[in-house]
């Protein structure tokens, strides 16, 4: 891929915008494609890889706060969750001192399959990290954390922040 093909001054607004919508677009598909396969195996689909990941990332986490997080519906969250519980992937405990609160943790076995999910996705995208090198990525970040809503950016962020022990 030559230069001139990332010379953002040579674009106008329109070009600028079609460009990046489709070069997202082509990304999360290649980023995506092998985890759905896996994931096709066992009977899953992409909600049950982000809830796979989402609990994964947070041991105990309430199922309200899963439900904020990836902001979706009781019920599309309960027929995944479900599912997921049912095949022993996911643990659900009853909170203390709350009973009413259901707080989820990966079980060995879902461990297993998230690492087998994320491992593919994890050296791709660090391969295009080192590829495009750390301004790129810095750049790349600064975009996704600008495409969040305003109304939810800095919740995201900070749970990102918090996620990754910073």
């Amino acid at each position: 891929m030559t230069d001139v093909f990332f010379d953002i001054k040579s674009h106008d607004d329109h070009q600028k915008f079609l460009k990046g919508m489709e070069l997202l677009y082509f990304g999360y598909r290649d980023f995506v494609s092998w985890p759905d396969d896996v994931l096709h195996t066992y009977g899953f689909g992409r909600a049950h890889h982000r809830v796979l990941h989402f609990v994964g990332r947070n041991a105990g986490l309430k199922v309200a706060a899963l439900l904020k997080l990836l902001n979706i519906t009781k019920q599309s969250l309960s027929r995944v969750l479900s599912s997921l519980v049912e095949k022993g992937y996911i643990r659900q405990d009853i909170g203390d001192p709350d009973r009413r609160q259901r707080l989820l943790y990966l079980t060995d076995q879902g461990q297993k399959l998230l690492d087998n999910i994320t491992e593919h996705q994890k050296d791709h995208m660090l391969k295009a990290f080192e590829k495009a090198g750390d301004t790129s990525v810095e750049g790349f970040w600064k975009v996704l954390s600008a495409l969040l809503t305003e109304d939810n950016r800095e919740e995201i962020l900070s749970q990102i922040s918090r996620d990754m022990g910073e």
